[in-house]
């Protein structure tokens, strides 16, 4: 796995493991507010077959506002990616985009900070798929 995600491999077919993670971010606060079908995507643009591969755009409002009033600049690297995906054999991956290592670009005091809450969260919601 990269530097900048954090996952896991999960033992549930892929459309459940889509349900299963949006259900558990809407527990800890984020909503799903993006949801991008890259296997279709790659279908219909380009004629290309690939196992299932979604990306689902997260946000918790409060920490999306916090951020915003810090740094306005930073929804640029808004919202918090999760990608819901099927390897070639068949295995399915659930990989978050860490903020810690994103929100490194940010230089102001209070993201940091703000990036390990909304890991810890992340975090949370990942260990219950």
């Amino acid at each position: 796995m990269s530097h900048y995600v954090f996952g896991k491999m999960v033992s549930m077919p892929f459309d459940s493991a889509v349900q299963r993670i949006t259900e558990e971010l809407a527990k800890v606060g984020f909503g799903v507010l993006t949801e991008i079908d890259v296997q279709a995507t790659m279908k219909k643009k380009l004629g290309q077959e690939m196992p299932p591969y979604r990306i689902l755009g997260a946000c918790n409002p409060g920490f999306a506002s916090r951020a915003i009033a810090a740094e306005p600049e930073i929804g640029a690297l808004l919202p918090c990616n999760v990608v819901v995906r099927q390897d070639a054999a068949g295995g399915v991956h659930i990989e978050v985009m860490d903020p810690n290592v994103i929100l490194t670009l940010v230089d102001h005091p209070d993201v940091g900070p703000m990036a390990a809450e909304v890991r810890q969260k992340l975090e949370q919601a990942l260990a219950q798929v």
